[in-house]
């Protein structure tokens, strides 16, 4: 498997680049082509462009959740496709594949809408969409983990804004991620990880039937967190004897020079191409 990461916070230096408050994974297994997350604009698209990646030949998009800054970037590649249907250019139509809840309108005060604004109806004449709160095989061996079970008692898992049609406030209960199960163990893809990054890890263990794991790659949503989550987090990576860690995105500072205490963590940039057997 090959991940090439389209869309971050930061780029490297001497690659030129550009960077948003967002995320985008480009990822080959095999023939398989995957897009996970799109980002907050086109910024994912540019730099696919000048990487030499056709995002117009995907097998797969996968959204972790709804947020702007891994959905509203869709609207662009939307736009890009329809464009090419105009001028009778040959591209792929892939499957979508997300929660159910993903796509649903959420709003926050007072900011307005936080989530997609791209329905699953609008979006099905350019993928075929496929809704799914159970894990889905992707290829033999990358699989989207569907609804996370949330059973770690120091991850807290704090409500944002209110989807469309619910009384209570959105607990991102859609929060999802992918794991590849190479020959050495497993590698986890998470985009925020509002779930729990340890609850996303022990879940995929759990699908996977397999405890190793040798690489996070995504954000950790580890934001100013209270020191119960910080110690239980360092405390459960730290056991599992990371063969590399690319906390990226929605990882602070303070928090990254944490996780570098127990696992080694490794510089992450749009531009960063990462390889598994």
């Amino acid at each position: 498997m090959k991940i090439t990461v389209l869309t971050d916070n930061n780029t490297f230096i001497d690659r030129y680049f550009l960077a948003e408050p967002g995320l985008s994974f480009y990822i080959e297994e095999g023939p398989t082509r995957i897009l996970f997350d799109c980002g907050y604009s086109d910024v994912f698209l540019r730099n696919a462009a000048a990487m030499g990646i056709d995002l117009a030949q995907l097998d797969y998009l996968v959204l972790s959740h709804g947020h702007l800054d891994h959905t509203w970037g869709l609207m662009d590649w939307v736009r890009m496709m329809g464009a090419a249907r105009f001028e009778h250019r040959v591209f792929q139509k892939p499957q979508l594949v997300t929660h159910p809840r993903t796509l649903v309108a959420t709003h926050a005060e007072p900011v307005g809408e936080i989530g997609s604004m791209l329905s699953a109806q609008s979006l099905s004449s350019y993928f075929d969409v496929a809704l799914s709160a159970v894990p889905v095989a992707l290829t033999d061996r990358i699989t989207f983990l569907g609804q996370i079970p949330r059973i770690m008692d120091f991850e807290p898992c704090p409500t944002i804004g209110q989807k469309e049609g619910d009384a209570q406030e959105d607990d991102l209960s859609e929060d999802s991620a992918l794991v590849y199960a190479g020959d050495s163990g497993l590698v986890v893809i998470t985009g925020c990880s509002h779930a729990g990054i340890c609850n996303i890890v022990e879940y995929a263990r759990k699908v996977c039937g397999d405890s190793r794991v040798v690489d996070i790659l995504g954000g950790l949503h580890l934001l100013n967190p209270s020191q119960t989550q910080l110690a239980g987090t360092l405390s459960y990576l730290d056991k599992l004897n990371l063969s590399a860690l690319h906390a990226c995105h929605c990882t602070d500072l303070a928090s990254k020079i944490a996780l570098a205490s127990v696992a080694p963590l490794q510089e992450t940039g749009v531009g960063l191409t990462l390889q598994y057997p």
